[in-house]
């Protein structure tokens, strides 16, 4: 038997951040051209070489004075001096502002000699070669000395400072062109696991294969953090290889991020390469998603390289990677902590949670009351390996290891993954259709998740979503207003005609593929099953024990369709739209009715609203479709 790893003694989330935190991080200062300054921190203090502005300067469009020759004007009584010339911006002075005269001056233009204030062109009259003043102004009026914004020596900007458009601003008034800012740290990004591709790159689904999500997820979060992502090529399981790659990232980057290959599992070897080849600090977290989370150091030449392993599943690589990692490569980036982005809401469901370790706990937010803005806090849960948890969630519950449940009305605390984060404005829930896929388009912002029928009504009688899209003979019956219906022709999506009906899936020898029991559609399947059993007098279990796959069941609507496409079936429960898509060939059973219902209490939302009349207006020019 091959030995197996088992996780150490789960460290609580405190010592999974202490450790991060004892790792070597902070990159060298570096000098950037002033425009790759922006979002960079600065590295030490910059003082002003200059005055800005470095001459005395008018502030307005008018006439260069000398004060006192103004004094007693007004309106009844105005100064009358002499035209000497114009200064224009841009330009030195080839004139002198001597007693009893005055120059035209732009805003912006160096102030003449003899020159010490002023006055608007609103309260002058041009005579002809002579100006009359009809206000009194004092020296200084109107007129940005030299220096004033800054002056030569002051202390311009601090090191720490965030570079803005507004400190980029300032910098280039200074005449700065090189910016001296803290260094990024360099992140190493290593994907692990045989059955992983890069997206763009062929896959092959029957060996297993998936498309690599964790490379570029993380390599985003590491620049959102302040970070400068390196990506490495793909890594295997095999571990010399694995070793290679990790000593080349620990050799050339500042932190070294792997995904996959840390839990407890005879073919991953990463915790064999650290300990190893470098120091393991922690192997397993006392936390829900991301238990198998690796901390430590790899020798890399002449010193060590900060290492921390994440969990292989997208949703747990990234709530770990944003947990503990992101603060680290802020803080060696010199960033401050994004700002505390907080909601208070009510759960509305009652969820069990009882394994004795923390739970972040992905969560979706919807209006229940836009006037009041009161906010329903849902779980998006699909497990740690759904990859739609990232974007249906909009942050994440923490939830104490203690805890063994959270009612249905309970107020919790959501840490939004953003402080842009905003709950949908519409919030939908039901049967997977194509013609509602259209129909969403219409809206703006709308959130809808594809959980079938039967599930939707479920959460539609618990208050949760706006409105839910049910399909067979169950959505004439709801406590809800309609908001719109339509047909759809359902039946068998078949290659060829060795199958021509609900009898050939009985009798004869062929595969099928299913639709799960939560989708209308498989209940639509099922009722003409029974009237099939019943014309045979048998019972619907008998016939459907003869059905090879009966059982074999997928969520969504165009699954079975492309199992019969590719060869790995001779029949799926389908549209006909579907089969006209795929260019397959399709067997009609009959009509369905699919009916959108808005939740009582929220039909008057705006984007409710929207939905209602994009039904209204909806041109049904699917196959097989038709208004109700």
């Amino acid at each position: 038997m091959t030995d197996r790893k088992e996780f150490r003694d789960l460290a609580p989330p405190e010592a999974a951040h202490e450790a991060i935190a004892s790792l070597a991080l902070t990159p060298s200062p570096e000098s950037v051209s002033l425009d790759e300054a922006r979002g960079r921190v600065l590295a030490e203090r910059i003082d002003a070489a200059i005055d800005v502005p470095g001459f005395d300067r008018a502030s307005v469009d008018g006439y260069a004075v000398r004060g006192r020759d103004t004094f007693g004007a007004d309106e009844s009584d105005p100064r009358v001096l002499d035209l000497v010339g114009t200064v224009h911006a841009g330009t030195e002075p080839d004139v002198t502002v001597e007693p009893g005269t005055c120059a035209e001056i732009s805003t912006g233009a160096v102030l003449p000699p003899g020159a010490d204030a002023v006055v608007m062109v609103e309260r002058t009259d041009d005579l002809g070669g002579e100006i009359e003043i009809r206000t009194a102004v004092a020296p200084g009026d109107r007129v940005m000395f030299a220096g004033a914004d800054i002056a030569a020596g002051s202390r311009a900007l601090g090191p720490g400072t965030r570079l803005t458009p507004r400190e980029i601003g300032l910098l280039s008034a200074l005449g700065v062109d090189q910016v001296p800012v803290r260094g990024r740290p360099r992140v190493g990004i290593v994907s692990t696991g045989d059955e992983l591709v890069r997206p763009g790159e062929d896959l092959n689904s029957a060996r297993g294969e998936i498309y690599d999500v964790n490379s570029n997820t993380v390599a985003a979060g590491v620049t959102e953090a302040g970070g400068e992502p390196v990506l490495y090529p793909h890594a295997g399981d095999d571990y010399d290889e694995m070793e290679r790659l990790l000593r080349q990232a620990a050799d050339e980057c500042d932190l070294v991020l792997s995904s996959g290959s840390t839990s407890a599992s005879a073919v991953d070897v990463i915790y064999r390469v650290i300990e190893e080849r470098g120091d393991l600090l922690l192997h397993g977290v006392a936390v829900k998603p991301g238990k198998p989370m690796l901390v430590g150091r790899l020798d890399s030449a002449g010193s060590q390289s900060a290492y921390v392993g994440l969990p292989g599943y997208p949703v747990s690589a990234l709530t770990i990677f944003r947990t503990f990692v992101a603060p680290a490569i802020r803080r060696a980036a010199g960033l401050p902590e994004p700002r505390t982005a907080t909601v208070t809401g009510e759960f509305a469901v009652r969820e069990r949670y009882s394994e004795g370790r923390m739970r972040l706990m992905p969560v979706g937010l919807v209006e229940s009351d836009p006037a009041a803005d009161d906010l329903l806090v849902y779980p998006v849960d699909k497990g740690s390996g759904a990859t739609t948890s990232l974007v249906e969630a909009d942050g994440v519950v923490e939830v104490p290891a203690d805890t063994e449940y959270i009612a249905a009305g309970d107020s919790v605390e959501v840490r939004l993954f953003s402080p842009d984060v905003r709950a949908p404005r519409l919030l939908g829930v039901g049967e997977d259709d194509p013609l509602l896929s259209r129909l969403l388009d219409r809206v703006d912002a709308p959130r809808y998740l594809p959980v079938g029928s039967r599930e939707g009504l479920r959460r539609l009688r618990d208050g949760v979503p706006d409105v839910a899209v049910v399909a067979g003979e169950s959505s004439r019956d709801v406590d809800s207003e309609e908001l719109g219906a339509w047909t759809r022709e359902w039946g068998l999506v078949v290659s060829g005609d060795e199958v021509d009906g609900l009898d050939a899936l009985v009798d004869a020898d062929v595969r099928f593929v299913n639709r799960d029991r939560n989708a209308g559609l498989r209940a639509t399947f099922d009722a003409a099953l029974d009237d099939l059993a019943d014309a045979r007098g048998v019972s619907r279990g008998a016939l459907a024990d003869r059905i090879d796959g009966y059982e074999l069941t997928v969520k969504a609507h165009e699954s079975p369709a492309r199992a019969v496409l590719e060869g790995r079936a001779d029949a799926g429960l389908g549209l006909r739209t579907t089969a006209a898509a795929l260019g397959l060939d399709f067997v009609p059973l009959g009509h369905e009715r699919v009916a959108v219902h808005g939740a009582p209490g929220r039909t008057e939302k705006p984007a409710v609203r929207e939905l209602a009349a994009a039904l209204s207006a909806a041109d049904v020019d699917l196959p097989g479709y038709d208004a109700a």
